[in-house]
């Protein structure tokens, strides 16, 4: 019975710390998004028609989320029966986000204002006996283009 109750502690004290946590990290990624807004990215491999003389640098942006106890119970549950886990969704999405932005701060830092060939590697961090996931990394890198006079 008790390890029923410290199951269930845990369980509360997950979700309830990880949303607060998970919530805070959102809204500090919709402020610097708006923030890094003039920083335009692009998949295209090569620089937009009519920017002229520009100087190349490669960029990089990596972050690791790791995940909460309620999302890897959740996860595991989910697992027997199949389907979507969206509890890992919204940890790949606040992953891939911090990534591209901390990439475009590198390039604001570097005095560019586009970022083109960008690409998004993603992997898990695997730990314990059972190889369960972690954490989740993602790197965000691309060629930043700062206009020559």
């Amino acid at each position: 019975m008790a390890d029923l109750i410290i199951f269930f502690t845990l369980l509360v004290l997950g979700y309830v710390f990880g949303r607060m946590a998970e919530s805070k990290h959102f809204k500090s990624i919709i402020e610097r998004e708006k923030q890094y807004a003039n920083v335009l990215t692009f998949s295209e491999r090569l620089p937009p028609p009519g920017l002229g003389s520009v100087e190349a640098n490669l960029v990089v942006g990596n972050v690791v989320v790791s995940i909460d106890y309620f999302k890897k119970v959740v996860a595991g549950l989910r697992s027997i029966v199949g389907g979507r886990v969206s509890t890992y969704e919204t940890l790949i999405e606040r992953a891939r986000r911090e990534a591209v932005l901390r990439m475009k701060a590198e390039a604001i830092a570097k005095g560019a204002n586009h970022i083109i060939n960008v690409k998004l590697e993603t992997s898990s961090i695997a730990k314990g006996a059972g190889r369960q996931i972690g954490s989740v990394e993602v790197c965000a890198y691309g060629t930043a283009l700062t206009k020559v006079a």
